[in-house]
């Protein structure tokens, strides 16, 4: 009896870990070479620290990103970019829905579009 209930705790106790992670994998399809990433709650102006560091994200790479906040599921994502230090964002992802993403960028438009999977 005590192994059936130790079982279940650990499944219980494995299955909310997952219901706490929202990491995900950003895929730069943008075109250009990323210099800085910051994710912030959809609807607020605190973008924090960036979090490549010292790392030059270049067109074509990917990286996953640990986010473990699901109070705030809906974020944006604000790159700036390496060749020119503009900035663009991608609003309203909802990080706790997704596994990958994809970010294009159209800079003659200044179109931004992602791709959720």
């Amino acid at each position: 009896m005590k192994q059936i209930t130790v079982a279940a705790a650990l499944a219980l106790i494995s299955t909310g870990a997952l219901a706490g992670n929202a990491d995900f994998t950003l895929v730069n399809k943008t075109g250009y070479a990323i210099n800085e990433v910051y994710i912030s709650p959809s609807q607020k102006n605190n973008w924090g620290n960036d979090r490549l560091g010292e790392y030059q994200f270049l067109n074509g790479d990917s990286k996953k990103f640990k986010f473990g906040d699901t109070k705030h599921c809906e974020q944006d994502i604000k790159v700036t970019f390496t060749d020119d230090e503009s900035e663009v964002v991608w609003e309203d992802i909802n990080l706790c829905e997704v596994d990958k993403i994809t970010l294009k960028y159209n800079r003659k438009t200044n179109e931004v579009s992602a791709e959720l999977d």
